[in-house]
C-alpha cells in the first residue's frame, strides 16, 4: 500500500513562526527526511518518528529515497528551511515525479507542499515594510546556475526598480560574487539606498540591522544572511522611540517610471 510523502517549510528557524500545518503533519510523520542542520530544527522526533539526514548537496538522492520510503507505504516528512519551494526540496521532489511520469516507480504516492515563511518575508517584518512594493527574489549562487546568468538577472532586476531580495549571498567557498553583485546594484541605486541584513532571523543569535549600500561589507555576510536591497523608493527611518524602520511606498509615480525607461535606454 502507497504512503504519503509532503514537502515543508520551517519558517526562518523557530516554533513561533511554524504553520500549524506544518506543525500536524510533523506530528502525523512516521519519517523525517533533510539535511541534517534543518532536522535539528524541527527538534527531537516526539512520536517515535525515525529521522534521516543527509548531505546538504545530495539533493536527488534525497529527494529519491523520500519517494522510495513514501513508496514503501511510510508516512514521510521531507524538511526545507523557510518555504519549500523557494530555491529549496519542493522543486527536487516534484522534478522527480516529472522524470518518473511514464515509469510509475512512484504512482500512487500522495505528494502535496506545505509552504512556510521565506526569509525574505521574515526579514522584512523585522524592520518593517521593505517589500512593500513590487520585488525579485535572486540567488546569488552560481552552483547550479552560471554567474553570467545572476549578473544579468540583477542588472535587468536593479535596472527596473525592483526592490532586492538576495539569497545565499555568500559561503566559504564563493568569496567574491557578492562584492560583484553589489558593483552592479550601484548602477541603478543611489550610495545612500537602505539595504537590510538579517542573519539567524527566527534563530538564536539572530542580528538585523540596517545599511547604506555604499556602506556594505561583504565580509560581513554569510550563507545565513538574506540581504535586502531597497528601491530609489525604499526609505530608512528611525521613529520618535528610536525604533528604525525601512518601508518601500505602495505606490510608484509616474515620472520616476519614465526617469527609469530613459535610464534603460542610454545604458
Amino acid at each position: 500500500m502507497m504512503g504519503r510523502l509532503a514537502v515543508v517549510g520551517l519558517g526562518p528557524g523557530g516554533d513561533a513562526t511554524r504553520t500549524a500545518e506544518v506543525v500536524a503533519r510533523l506530528a502525523a510523520a512516521t519519517d523525517l527526511v533533510g539535511y541534517g542542520p534543518y532536522l535539528d530544527q524541527v527538534g527531537p522526533a516526539q512520536y517515535g518518528q525515525t529521522r534521516h539526514d543527509s548531505a546538504n548537496r545530495r539533493e536527488v538522492d534525497r529527494a529519491q529515497f523520500a519517494l522510495d520510503l513514501a513508496a514503501d507505504g511510510r508516512d514521510v516528512v521531507v524538511v526545507s528551511s523557510g518555504d519549500p519551494g523557494v530555491f529549496a526540496m519542493a522543486t527536487v521532489i516534484v522534478e522527480q515525479l516529472h522524470h518518473d511520469a511514464a515509469g510509475g516507480r512512484w504512482k500512487g504516492v500522495e505528494v502535496s507542499v506545505l509552504p512556510g515563511v521565506t526569509a525574505a518575508s521574515a526579514a522584512a517584518a523585522r524592520v518593517g515594510a521593505p517589500l512593500g512594493h513590487d520585488f525579485c527574489v535572486i540567488s546569488l549562487s552560481d552552483v547550479l546556475k552560471p554567474w553570467s546568468v545572476v549578473e544579468q538577472r540583477l542588472d535587468a532586476a536593479a535596472g527596473a526598480d525592483f526592490v532586492l531580495a538576495l539569497y545565499n549571498p555568500q559561503s566559504r567557498h564563493r568569496r567574491w560574487q557578492l562584492a560583484r553583485a553589489l558593483e552592479v546594484v550601484s548602477r541603478h541605486r543611489a550610495p545612500g539606498t537602505p539595504v537590510v541584513l538579517a542573519r539567524n532571523v527566527g534563530r538564536e543569535g539572530e542580528q538585523v540591522e540596517i545599511v547604506r549600500l555604499a556602506e556594505l561589507d561583504p565580509d560581513r555576510v554569510d550563507m545565513r544572511t538574506a540581504l535586502i536591497i531597497g528601491s530609489s523608493r525604499t526609505t530608512a527611518f528611525t521613529d520618535a522611540a528610536g525604533q528604525p524602520w525601512v518601508f518601500t511606498p505602495r505606490d510608484y509615480p509616474d515620472e520616476l517610471s519614465a526617469e527609469t525607461s530613459a535610464s534603460e535606454s542610454t545604458s
